[in-house]
This record gives C-alpha cells, sequence and structure tokens, in this order.
C-alpha cells in the first residue's frame, strides 16, 4: 500500500509539472489552452467515450479539472491535434491564438516544454538530495574481501573472493555500484580480476546475460563480500534462542561460510527444510545447531554496518556546487537508461519479456516511509518520463516535435488530416504498450517463477 500511494504521488506531481511545461510554454506564446487535466476525463485512447471528470472548475479561458482514467493527463491547446481528437475545432479558420496559427519555432518550444519541465524537476531533486546528505562511496580498491560469486558467476570461472579490477580496459571506481550493472549495459566481454595476488582475465559469454535478464533478479552473480558476523536477530528469525549479536556464521547446511552474502543463495535451496548451522562466537567457541527455514527463505537477520569493514569516502556539496552535480548525476541516470534500449531490443536477450507496467515502477519507490527514497525514486523517473516522451512516436511529444521539425527544414507543413491520423496511430501503439506491460506485470503476479 506504501508503494501504491508512492507511485500515485510521484506520477501526479510528474505529470502536473509535465503538462505545466506544455501549459506555461504555450500561454508565453499567448497561445490559448482549453483544458488542463491530471489524468484523462475519457477512456484513454477513446476520447468519445466515458467522457465525464472527478473534478472541474473553469478559470479565465481555461477549465482545470481531475479525470477519472488514471493513466497520464494532458492540457488541450486550441487549434492543437492531442489526446483529445477535437476534428470539429479544426475545421474552422485558424485563429491568431491557435496552436496551428503560430510560428514553427514557437510551437516546437510548446512541444518540448513538458520534457523541458522534466529534466530541469530532476536536476533539481538530485541537487538538493545532494546537498542534504552528500555523495558516498566504497572504491574497489578498498574492497579487501573481493566479491561473492552465485553458481552463474563460478560457471565463467569466478571464484568467491575474487577482486574486480575492471571490463574491456575499463577500471571499477565504486564497489557500491553493482558490477552485474556495468557489465550488462556495456555488454563486457572481458572481466578482469585479481585472484591470490595475480590478475586474469575472465571472457564473459552472452549467455551469462541471457541467465541474468531471464533470472529476473533471482541471480546476484556477483555481491560486495564482508564477514558474516550477526548485528541483530529478529525475533520471529529461527536463530533467535541460538545466536547472539556479534557471532559469525561459519557454516550452512553442511557448507562452510566466509561472508555473509554467501548465505543468500543456500537458504533459498533449503526453504521449509531442516538444516545444520554452525556459529563462531567471541572468536573462540563454536555452536552447533538445527533450524527450520521457512518458505520464504530467510533468516532474518541482519549484517553489520558495511562501514564496519570498508573505508568510506564521501564527498560532500554546498548550494553552488550540488547543481552541476544533479545535472552530471541526471546524465549517468538517462545514459544507462538509453543503453537498456539495446536490451530490450535485442533478439538474443529477449529484454522486451522484461517490460513492466505501473506494478514494475511501484517497485522503484520503498515499502517504507521514507521520504528522501521518495524524492529519488520520482527524480529517476522524471529522467525516465522526459526520455519516453522524446521518442519520435506520434501522439508524444516527441513525435510532435519531429514533425515540426521536418516542418522548420523543409518549408512544407504536415496536413492536419495527416496529423489527426498520426495521432490516433500513435495513441493507439501506446494504449497497445500499456495492455502488454502491465500484462506481464499480471502474468509475473499469477504465475511467479
Amino acid at each position: 500500500m506504501i508503494r501504491i500511494l508512492y507511485l500515485f504521488l510521484g506520477l501526479s506531481i510528474l505529470i502536473t509539472l509535465h503538462e505545466l511545461g506544455h501549459f506555461i510554454a504555450a500561454r508565453w506564446f499567448k497561445t490559448r489552452v482549453e483544458k488542463f487535466y491530471l489524468f484523462f476525463d475519457f477512456l484513454f485512447p477513446f476520447p468519445g467515450v466515458m467522457n465525464f471528470p472527478l473534478f472541474k472548475k473553469q478559470i479565465g479561458e481555461t477549465e482545470y479539472g481531475l479525470g477519472w482514467f488514471p493513466f497520464g493527463g494532458y492540457v488541450k491547446i486550441a487549434g492543437m491535434i492531442d489526446e483529445s481528437m477535437d476534428e470539429e475545432a479544426l475545421k474552422l479558420p485558424p485563429k491568431p491564438d491557435e496552436f496551428r496559427s503560430k510560428p514553427a519555432y514557437q510551437r516546437l518550444i510548446i512541444m518540448l516544454g513538458g520534457i523541458i519541465v522534466n529534466v530541469l524537476l530532476a536536476f533539481f531533486i538530485y541537487a538538493m538530495i545532494l546537498w542534504k546528505t552528500g555523495e558516498e562511496s566504497i572504491p574497489m580498491k578498498n574492497a579487501q574481501y573481493g566479491f561473492v560469486c552465485d553458481s552463474l558467476a563460478q560457471s565463467i570461472g569466478l571464484k568467491t573472493g575474487d577482486k574486480f579490477l575492471g571490463y574491456d580496459n575499463k577500471k571499477f571506481e565504486d564497489a557500491t555500484i553493482p558490477v552485474v550493472k556495468d557489465l550488462l549495459l556495456d555488454n563486457a566481454k572481458v572481466l578482469h580480476i585479481e585472484r591470490e595476488g595475480k590478475t586474469m582475465d575472465i571472457n564473459i559469454p552472452e549467455s551469462v546475460y541471457k541467465a541474468i535478464i531471464a533470472g529476473e533478479g533471482k541471480t546476484s552473480f556477483v555481491k560486495l563480500a564482508f564477514p558474516s558476523e550477526l548485528d541483530s536477530i529478529l525475533p520471529e528469525s529461527p536463530l533467535h534462542n541460538i545466536a547472539q549479536k556479534g557471532d559469525k556464521v561459519i557454516g550452512l547446511a553442511g557448507q562452510p561460510i566466509q561472508f555473509f552474502a554467501e548465505m543468500g543463495n543456500i537458504l533459498q535451496q533449503n526453504k521449509n527444510k531442516e538444516i545444520d548451522i554452525q556459529l563462531l562466537r567471541n572468536n573462540t567457541d563454536t555452536i552447533a545447531s538445527k533450524v527450520k527455514i521457512g518458505d520464504d527463505g530467510l533468516l532474518k537477520v541482519a549484517a553489520k554496518d558495511i562501514t564496519t569493514y570498508f573505508k568510506i569516502e564521501k564527498k560532500e556539496y554546498n548550494l553552488l556546487t550540488c547543481f552541476p552535480a544533479g545535472v552530471l548525476h541526471s546524465w549517468h541516470i538517462l545514459r544507462d537508461y538509453v543503453k537498456q534500449f539495446r536490451i530490450i531490443f535485442s533478439p538474443e536477450l529477449k529484454g522486451y519479456k522484461q517490460l513492466g507496467g505501473f506494478a514494475a515502477i511501484s517497485k522503484l519507490y520503498p515499502d517504507t516511509w521514507n521520504w528522501l527514497a521518495f524524492w529519488n525514486s520520482t527524480a529517476f523517473i522524471s529522467i525516465l518520463l522526459a526520455f519516453m516522451n522524446l521518442l519520435p512516436i506520434p501522439a508524444l511529444d516527441g513525435g510532435h516535435a519531429l514533425f515540426t521539425v521536418v516542418e522548420m527544414v523543409t518549408g512544407r507543413k504536415p496536413s492536419d488530416k495527416f496529423l489527426e491520423y498520426a495521432q490516433m496511430v500513435g495513441m493507439v501503439l501506446l494504449f497497445g504498450l500499456m495492455i502488454y506491460a502491465n500484462g506481464n506485470d499480471l502474468v509475473k503476479w499469477i504465475f511467479p517463477k
């Protein structure tokens, strides 16, 4: 429920500000705006079906309202072919305050207004977060325990304890950024590691990436290694009456344990089973016991803070330096998101099968009240929303902008009839994509792997 509330609030903010960008640009160029709506007051993408708002109020020449269909929002700019598909108004002679009467460069700015606001919003949110919290990292050189490698990583020759240097002659800088993210997005071919003081190269076949994507997060590939020392044991933990704070797990289900991250895969393989566990207390006493693992595959224990084991580097920002840092952080987010398109459209990797809808987006938000995490996720989605709207698809801002740019280059304006058909095709495409993405969420919920 918290995630649903966060999603509703975050999207409401982003949609309202996106449409406000179009609204401000339109009014700047003295273009009449007939409607400003959060959510649609019709059954998208059918503008003539179930037309009613939950709330509306006329202020000046603009009707402000809240629609009943919680998919997006829109501003109805006079003389423009948009989601409302108001064909009758276009049959009348153009008026000076209509969109179609404005010069091409003004129409282009109006179309890009929402995208610009989304980008600026992300800049601002990231800047404020960096100003408040700074930026912490663990330099890869400080990851002295190396990494825990799961069965997939071990299948290509990696071993737990390996230290990662880089890939394809690029260096790893920050150990807190998942290694698998950089490898996957850059389609790395060779991983450079250090093992027992010797440097080695590990080849990464395409099949590894297919397995990571198909696994939907169930394979971590590698995780940062640190000692398996317990910091707290929840009351519902199977170790509640056995373990104490400071104990180290040294054996689980007959397998030796050195690092905390080694326990996860073993526990998942032993759901609803009774297994052996060995603990080391005060570095002298060994305690052996049996524990029953539940169907969640968890011990319900917490590790010590990783700052206990690693030297953390923290960079502070002031009101002057936080804004350039916010811009740079936003650029990195956008760059990584664009790289994902290779995965989505790759016939080998079949990333399109992992496309998700509102349920997937909601998982970007925390499941507890955490406003810092909320704003961080909202800034991330704002970047995604800006990029998606810039795609040259009819019905999206990018599609309208493309037609306008073509007009500016060729000197020929597309006919209203062509724009009407393009808008209809774009809306159907978007509706189909929405059904597919949310259908993926539904299938994963009904048939979990």
